[in-house]
């Protein structure tokens, strides 16, 4: 004990306090946090706020901004900013299928669990959440967007609580005016035929897009991020030659009153590519134009969330638990996939056997009908 008392006084010593700042303030937070357990001075030093602006304004470039930066001052700083944000949600809940989580309750308890939604957000306003977004590639950001509210809804009681729940950052609806544009560093193309063959382009939007959307909700001062750090699932040269999409998001524990278990929280990025071709002997610039970044909820069924339902599951998630290994985000997702997948199959074996009884009862209609006006 004593011997660990004369190291930790040494290392005092020999570590110069303005040094270890600079060393470990270009460190990321994963490294910062656990360098806090190595000593009494790197403990001192790793609880810097000012450490930990700087590392968040390499994860989230959004908060440079003065009012995002504000904001994270108002919730307990950037070091909490960071640990509540970094972790991404995993639901504990087991991806098993169960046929409850599909049955259609009755009138009455329907009803009961429709006024329990109401009491529980009459306290909650769309205006307490804020979402901050996040768009990098190749480590260099590309754009951020602050969201107050749910964009077009004033309150819970009009559209938004019946509607299928929605937020969309962009949707340009084919223009690409007011969409964002990357220019820099992407691969050229030369032809959309040599595209489709050695998908360079594809790699990189694949690889090298990121996307963050962090929600707040500012009464609870509870925060998390819904979007995965790589795409869960994309879609290239679809619905067109030029036109890609990346599925983003995280699978997310449903409040106890709704009926599905989990749902799925989806952060859908689609862009399209810009390439003047040209002639055979000159080099194309290509960009690409992200025209569309919104975020929706499903169940398990593929059914959309409608607002009250989708609000009551973002506020679970909140407070749900989290996880530093981002791998279990993709466990999870695949997990859920399969779930999702067994749910599908049972569906439709459902179906199969309610048309075989119909056909069946059909055909003994026929007969017996032409039987008794043969007699």
């Amino acid at each position: 004990m004593m011997e660990e008392r004369y190291l930790e006084d040494d290392m005092e010593a020999i570590v110069n306090t303005d040094i270890l700042y600079e060393v470990l303030s270009r460190v990321d937070g994963v490294t910062l946090a656990t360098a806090a357990c190595a000593s009494s001075p790197f403990h001192s030093v790793s609880n810097n706020e000012k450490i930990w602006e700087r590392i968040c304004y390499r994860k989230w470039p959004s908060t440079k901004d003065p009012e995002v930066n504000a904001l994270i001052s108002s919730l307990g700083g950037f070091r909490r900013f960071y640990g509540e944000c970094f972790p991404l949600i995993v639901s504990r809940h087991p991806f098993v299928f169960d046929a409850s989580d599909v049955t259609l309750k009755d009138e009455e308890d329907w009803f009961d669990d429709e006024q329990d939604m109401i009491e529980e957000l009459s306290n909650t306003s769309l205006d307490d959440f804020v979402s901050i977004i996040d768009v990098v590639f190749r480590e260099k950001p590309v754009a951020f967007r602050v969201l107050h509210g749910i964009p077009g809804a004033s309150d819970l009681h009009g559209w938004f609580s019946s509607c299928p729940f929605r937020i969309d950052l962009l949707n340009c609806d084919g223009g690409n005016e007011d969409g964002i544009m990357i220019s820099e560093d992407l691969p050229e193309v030369v032809s959309i035929e040599r595209e489709r063959k050695d998908g360079r382009l594809w790699k990189a939007i694949w690889e090298d897009i990121e996307v963050s959307w962090i929600v707040i909700n500012k009464r609870t001062k509870q925060m998390a991020n819904f979007a995965s750090p790589r795409p869960l699932t994309g879609q290239r040269h679809w619905p067109s030659d030029n036109e890609f999409s990346l599925r983003f998001g995280s699978i997310l524990p449903a409040h106890e009153w709704l009926s599905p278990k989990v749902v799925q929280c989806d952060v859908i990025l689609k862009c399209k590519l810009l390439c003047d071709f040209g002639q055979s002997n000159m080099k194309s610039k290509s960009s690409l134009v992200i025209n569309e970044l919104s975020m929706q909820l499903e169940d398990m069924a593929g059914a959309h969330l409608n607002g009250r339902h989708s609000l009551l599951a973002l506020k679970s998630a909140l407070n749900c638990h989290k996880s530093t290994n981002h791998q279990k985000v993709l466990k999870s997702y695949g997990q859920y996939i399969r779930a999702q997948s067994e749910l599908k199959e049972e569906k439709l074996k459902n179906e199969g056997s309610v048309d075989t009884i119909c056909i069946i009862c059909a055909i003994i209609v026929c007969i017996s009908f032409l039987f008794f006006s043969l007699v």
